[in-house]
């Protein structure tokens, strides 16, 4: 199953597994976000179609994880007029790390991420500490 969402104006395909990189959040590294801006659901259950929403699909939500914030790669402008001035800047995009963990179709049918895929052992399971 994969979900369209709408998170800071920008959409995003996403499916039970993936990371997603988006505009920085609010939020704090380790948390779990509801996100209810959902635009469309594909590939629910056998039989059903997808569910489109207009412009919402109720009680559709995907849970995700907070991996942590990042900065993008640095980019350079230069611009020059020979003779008679340059200017150099520079920027780098701040994002936030999201790991969908469960996606809610809102018609009773939930996928939730696989406890023995790589990144369920990468960034939720829990080690144990040596003492």
């Amino acid at each position: 199953m994969y979900s369209v969402l709408d998170i800071g104006g920008h959409q995003y395909r996403v499916q039970v597994g993936d990371l997603v990189d988006v505009q920085k959040l609010a939020a704090e590294s380790g948390t779990t976000l509801t996100l209810d801006q959902v635009l469309f659901v594909g590939g629910s259950a056998e039989g059903e179609g997808p569910i489109v929403g207009a412009p919402l699909v109720e009680k559709a939500a995907v849970s995700a994880h907070v991996i942590g914030p990042g900065k993008g790669p640095k980019l350079t402008v230069f611009k020059r007029r020979p003779g008679l001035w340059q200017k150099k800047k520079g920027h780098r995009q701040l994002y936030t790390s999201l790991l969908i963990t469960e996606i809610d179709d809102g018609r009773g049918n939930v996928e939730k991420i696989d406890k023995k895929s790589t990144t369920y052992k990468r960034f939720l399971q829990k080690k144990p500490q040596k003492k």
